[in-house]
């Protein structure tokens, strides 16, 4: 596996080539993959790399709640795939001189809700950083996110420590221990097990430690 060093290397190696690039990271619930895509935007400065999630098109809960599918959230049908789409389709094309800055959703774990306008993306930064579990998956509108993504890694770590690490973050936004394991057991990892069936289609396989 490469290092963290090698990491910000091979992503500053995506920011010189020119234009507007953009890296995908993808991974199961837990993975690591905000951890990473903020490690890797930390380090190459604000002016050549923002991070733009996945999450922030979760669809809201009163959505959610209306299409009763609350009890599935992170499920893919739980998002707004086709505005995701967009939205990278449009950073792509609003790059450079006479662009004009894009702004992204991001997800407020406080409140468990995706927040509009949160992210700006000024049109020379060259490298957007985007995270999220579905972006290998090939079923329905998902399919349109791959071809977007200049490159797509996938966050691999140790099984054991994923879950771990899943089910505590499920604590330290307010679910009890008991909700958080049960939780996780039936739906986090459902939805890990067919996030894995698009792991072949990434560049690069990483454990972001």
């Amino acid at each position: 596996m490469q290092t963290t060093t090698e990491l910000v290397e091979r992503a500053a190696g995506l920011a010189r080539r020119g234009g507007r690039r953009i890296l995908g990271v993808a991974g199961p619930p837990g993975a690591g993959k905000s951890t990473l895509a903020a490690r890797l935007a930390e380090a190459l400065g604000p002016r050549t790399a923002v991070v733009v999630p996945m999450d922030g098109f979760h669809l809201a809960q009163a959505e959610l709640d209306r299409l009763g599918r609350a009890d599935r959230k992170g499920a893919p049908d739980t998002f707004d795939t086709a505005g995701y789409v967009h939205l990278l389709a449009r950073l792509r094309a609003c790059a450079g001189s006479g662009a004009v800055t894009v702004y992204a959703p991001a997800f407020d774990r406080t409140v468990e809700e995706p927040i509009a306008g949160s992210i700006p993306v000024p049109p020379d930064v060259p490298l957007v950083i985007t995270e999220g579990n579905y972006l290998l998956h090939d079923a329905g509108e998902w399919a349109g996110v791959r071809p977007l993504l200049d490159e797509a890694w996938y966050c691999a770590p140790d099984e054991e420590t994923r879950v771990r690490r899943l089910v505590e973050r499920h604590v330290r936004h307010g679910k009890e221990p008991a909700l958080a394991h049960a939780w996780v057991a039936r739906s986090d990892e459902a939805n890990a097990r067919l996030i894995a069936a698009g792991r072949h289609r990434a560049d690069l396989v990483v454990d972001p430690g």
